[in-house]
């Protein structure tokens, strides 16, 4: 990837012409009568086409990261580029990847299709609107808000729910610091019932985690009505299903939870679905979408969000345990610029050669490496190629990997595509064919609720010590009285470290984790341990990339990365 300021993406993506959908189902053994069309190049699958059998045969390949850093790691670019180097070698392969979400891409973080010539298109479409899954998934929890109000302030159907008690929040997929916390209900009596709420991004919405782990439409709305909203004056529990919510949010998502299928730049198949956050949630598409791929394709490529302590915990602990599924390889990506970062090195100086600050970084990939390496699944490292990189820089990771038995690939998808990921591709074939069984679970589900914090704080974190705040223990209390004990656990952590200091990089050792607050996500079916200071509401910077984005007469959009 070029240094600088400059982001070529979308003048790539725009540069290319791509397949009408009917080719790209083709390749799936779908006609056109099959899909449902969204114009020429999108489409919806039916959930029909799932196959438990194909499933349990094909081949699922993980691709997760390092600590993520402020460069950023490029698991998707890794992931588009995977996707197309397997099909080079004659491996018919789908990459099945996440939902970008509007806060980000109007944000700093921008788009979430890759980069450079591995990418997926239409690139402006997958970013913005695309086939309108979050404004469902927005819709659908804004309506639960609804009904929950109209319910405090009914006179003949009230259920006697408190207030202060009440957790469910609105969901809006913009990043909006303003409405992190707000008080609603002014007006007088005609305005309701005065209550402290706020705003989540749509991605952090409970209802986003129920789509992505729903196994068809009746198990969707079944969650729907598990989803605890709080209590009543007299103590009891209250969910959705008490308001008789589930069956008009379930309508709402009707689309929804079709998956959506669009194509790589080479033209291969590409399912996106669903988007969950990584530290707030299970941070992984859907696994309706995931299943979609295994039944049509003999591999598949998916990610999980943010470093392999949060989104392939999550992905393994939570997702494969609720889906009876198994990946059969883990490709951990690494930049030589984030082993810099993690070495000390700042942001600014990251493109300067400086073997001395990855040697020292290096110690974040081996962590990272000993904790996928726990869940029995073979390992490959990627080193996601930039153009600052040094041959020295280079041969230094590789003899290092060599060193813990793992094997590694220079992956050069940025720039090349397919090409530059054809040996990564048959590293994984590799590493497929010597899978030996299913994953190792870092917990077991009968164990207590503070037993699996613990294991995944101890063993995955490397933490030494755990402390609960009365407010967490208060929570812990109660999820205990509505039996949810035997529930997943789905941490919410900091992305920019290990540990919970966003500040710790590298390889934290000897801290202690505080688990300060504790969520109930009955719907979704986990426990979420808050750690550190955590926002579900992101916020905008001085400079937003909404400022750049434009769009002609022609309506060709600029500025969209």
């Amino acid at each position: 990837m070029p240094n600088g300021t400059e982001n070529p993406d979308l003048k790539i993506a725009q540069s290319v012409t791509p397949k009408h959908i009917d080719e790209i189902a083709d390749k799936l053994q779908l006609s056109s009568t099959d899909i449902e069309h969204f114009g020429k190049y999108k489409a919806k699958l039916p959930l029909n086409y799932i196959d438990e059998e194909k499933v349990k045969k094909a081949n699922m390949v993980l691709v997760t990261a390092i600590t993520p850093t402020p460069a950023g790691e490029g698991k998707t670019t890794t992931s588009v580029g995977l996707t197309d180097g397997l099909n080079r070698i004659g491996k018919k392969t789908t990459a099945v990847l996440r939902e970008p979400s509007l806060g980000p891409v109007f944000g700093i973080k921008g788009g979430a299709t890759g980069g450079g010539y591995s990418q997926v298109i239409p690139m402006e479409d997958i970013n913005l609107h695309f086939t309108g899954d979050f404004s469902a998934v927005e819709k659908a929890n804004n309506l639960l808000s609804a009904l929950i109000s109209n319910n405090v302030q009914s006179k003949s159907r009230n259920l006697g729910i408190d207030p202060r008690t009440v957790t469910w929040r609105w969901s809006m997929d913009m990043n909006d610091r303003s409405l992190r916390h707000i008080v609603s209900g002014l007006g007088g009596k005609t305005g309701g019932f005065m209550r402290e709420s706020g705003f989540d991004i749509t991605a952090a919405s409970e209802i986003m985690a129920i789509l992505c782990l729903a196994k068809d439409l009746s198990d969707l709305k079944e969650r729907i009505a598990n989803i605890y909203i709080g209590d009543t004056f007299k103590g009891e529990a209250i969910y959705a299903r008490d308001l008789n919510a589930q069956g008009a949010m379930a309508a709402l998502l009707k689309d929804a939870i079709k998956p959506n299928l669009v194509q790589t730049l080479e033209g291969n198949p590409a399912i996106i679905h669903g988007g969950p956050f990584a530290n707030i949630a299970q941070g992984t598409n859907t696994l309706i979408a995931t299943k979609m791929g295994l039944s049509l394709s003999d591999y598949i490529v998916t990610e999980a969000g943010f470093g392999a302590d949060l989104g392939a915990e999550k992905f393994f602990n939570i997702k494969c345990r609720a889906g009876g599924i198994s990946p059969k390889a883990v490709v951990l990506v690494a930049t030589i610029r984030a082993l810099k970062y993690h070495g000390g090195v700042s942001k600014d100086e990251l493109t300067h050669p400086n073997l001395d600050a990855v040697t020292k970084g290096i110690s974040n990939l081996d962590k990272h490496v000993e904790n996928l390496t726990r869940f029995g699944v073979p390992v490959v490292v990627a080193i996601n190629k930039f153009a600052s990189d040094t041959d020295e820089e280079i041969e230094f990771i590789k003899s290092h990997c060599a060193e813990l038995g793992v094997p590694v690939s220079l992956a050069d998808g940025w720039s090349k595509g397919g090409e530059g990921t054809e040996d990564l591709a048959r590293q994984v074939v590799k590493a497929v064919e010597s899978c030996a069984g299913e994953f190792v679970p870092t917990y077991d589900l009968k164990s207590s609720i503070k037993e699996k914090i613990e294991a995944i704080a101890s063993d995955i974190y490397g933490a030494t010590s755990i402390s609960y705040t009365a407010a967490a223990n208060s929570i812990l209390k109660r999820a205990g009285q509505l039996g949810m004990d035997d529930l997943p656990i789905c941490m919410a952590k900091t992305q920019s470290s290990l540990s919970d200091d966003a500040k710790s990089i590298g390889r934290p050792r000897d801290f202690a984790l505080t688990v300060r607050e504790v969520e109930i996500a009955s719907g979704a079916g986990f426990i979420i341990p808050i750690t550190g200071k955590m926002l579900r509401m992101p916020d905008l910077p001085a400079t937003p990339a909404a400022e750049h984005i434009d769009i002609d007469k022609e309506g060709n959009i600029s500025g969209l990365f």
